[in-house]
C-alpha cells in the first residue's frame, strides 16, 4: 500500500504525471502544460475547495484547449487507485467521461497526440461553442473563454449548460446537482481586468491562434446572469500570486 501524501508532494506529482504525456506533441505543448498547472491556481484550487466530487463522472470542458484538465483528472484517478491521496483532499470521479470542445484545431490535434490514449478514452471535438452540443452531464467546466462571445452568445450558452446539466441521460436520472465552474474576469476590477486582458491576447497570439474581440462584464452581471437561470452561485476569488482580477463562479443547479 502507498503512504499518503502531504498536499504539497501530491501536487507536485499530479504537476508531472499530468503534463508529461506532452511531450509526445513538443516542446511547445509540454511546456504549456507544465506552466499553466505550475502558474494558474485554478487547477490546485479545484482539489483544495473541493470542487470536482466523485458524483461528477461526466465532465464537459467547453473551451478545453490541449485537454489539460482531462490529463489532470486522469491523474488524480490513479492517484487515488494507489492509495497515496491526501486525506485533506476530497475524492475526484474514479474513471470520468470527459468531453472536451475546442474551437482551434491546433490544440485539439495536441490533445489526441498526447492524452487520446487515456482509457476511459476522452472525447475532443474541434466546434464553436455557440453551435456544439452539450451531452448530458454532470460537471461543465468553462476557463476564460465565455468572454469570446457577445453577451447574447454568452446567454444562449449558459442556457445550454443549464439543460446539459438537469439532462440525466437514459436510465440515469440526476440524483445532485449539476455544477457549472465558470471562469470569468472581474471588469468592475478595472486593472486587474486591463491586465488579465493584455496577457490574455498575448497567449492567443504565442498559441498561433487569431486575436478576437472581447465581451466581459462586472463580476455582479455575470452572477445575476446566472441566478436568472436557476443557478446557486459561489464567487471565488481565483488570482491568487497573479495580478489578474479572476473570480471562480461555483454554479450549482437540480
Amino acid at each position: 500500500m502507498s503512504a499518503i501524501l502531504q498536499t504539497d508532494d501530491a501536487w507536485r506529482q499530479l504537476h508531472e504525471a499530468a503534463s508529461a504525456p506532452y511531450r509526445k506533441a513538443g516542446r511547445f505543448a509540454w511546456h504549456f502544460a507544465r506552466g499553466k498547472l505550475a502558474y494558474d491556481p485554478v487547477f490546485r484550487g479545484l482539489l483544495e475547495h473541493s470542487l470536482v466530487a466523485a458524483h461528477h463522472a461526466r465532465v464537459v470542458d467547453i473551451g478545453c484547449g490541449q485537454g489539460l484538465l482531462a490529463s489532470l483528472l486522469a491523474s488524480m484517478s490513479a492517484m487515488q487507485r494507489q492509495r497515496s491521496w491526501p486525506a485533506r483532499w476530497r475524492s475526484t470521479p474514479p474513471a470520468p467521461s470527459y468531453t472536451g470542445i475546442e474551437l482551434m484545431p491546433r490544440d485539439v490535434q495536441r490533445a489526441i497526440d498526447s492524452i487520446g490514449h487515456l482509457e476511459p478514452a476522452p472525447r475532443f471535438e474541434c466546434a464553436n461553442m455557440c453551435d456544439a452540443a452539450f451531452p448530458a452531464c454532470d460537471l461543465v467546466v468553462i476557463f476564460d473563454v465565455l468572454h469570446y462571445v457577445d453577451i447574447e452568445a454568452q446567454q444562449r450558452v449558459l442556457e445550454r449548460v443549464r439543460d446539459a446539466l438537469r439532462a440525466g441521460g437514459p436510465g440515469r436520472p440526476v440524483a445532485r446537482p449539476g455544477r457549472l465552474l465558470l471562469r470569468v474576469g472581474d471588469a468592475a476590477d478595472r486593472r486587474g481586468f486591463a491586465i488579465s486582458q493584455w496577457v490574455d491576447r498575448s497567449v492567443t497570439r504565442v498559441r498561433g491562434h487569431r486575436v478576437s474581440p472581447t465581451w466581459g462584464r462586472p463580476l455582479a452581471q455575470w452572477t445575476a446572469a446566472l441566478e436568472r437561470l436557476g443557478f446557486s452561485v459561489q464567487p471565488m476569488p481565483m488570482s491568487a500570486g497573479t495580478p489578474f482580477a479572476n473570480v471562480l463562479l461555483v454554479a450549482d443547479i437540480a
